[in-house]
């Protein structure tokens, strides 16, 4: 008799082991799951991050020299041509002054509509690892 029960008890001890073991490596795949969309989602974080900042230095800077050098043009050709058309000259550089602006300005909006998605890599995998819990 002590000896069936020696072999139930030590039959329950391996199935609990391998649950208890079961649950660990469960437990620890999803830990490192979690770690990898955390660490792609710092990722794509720092890479807007930077893009965004790039962006912004390179639009200022462009911004301050070409405002700079539009109005040293427009001095020059007024100073140039004030004794014959200096109202034709005043009308044509505030009309092409007018007409960049609204040039950049859609060129703006356009580029905000076509930037890429922000996470667009995470979600995709997101994505993926919902199909394939899915599909289990």
């Amino acid at each position: 008799m002590v000896g069936v029960r020696q072999i139930l008890t030590e039959e329950s001890n391996k199935v609990d082991v391998g649950l208890f073991t079961s649950l660990k490596h469960l437990t620890a795949t999803f830990i490192a799951i979690a770690h990898t969309r955390i660490d792609l989602l710092r990722t794509d974080l720092e890479e807007e991050r930077l893009r965004l900042m790039s962006l912004l230095l390179m639009a200022f800077v462009s911004l301050f020299c070409l405002c700079v050098g539009i109005v040293f043009l427009a001095i020059l050709m007024v100073v140039a041509l004030w004794d014959t058309h200096r109202i034709l000259v005043l009308s044509a550089v505030t009309g092409i002054f007018l007409l960049a602006g609204a040039i950049l300005c859609g060129l703006a909006i356009r580029t905000l509509k076509t930037m890429p998605r922000m996470f667009e890599a995470s979600l995709a995998e997101l994505s993926k690892d919902q199909q394939q819990l899915d599909a289990d």
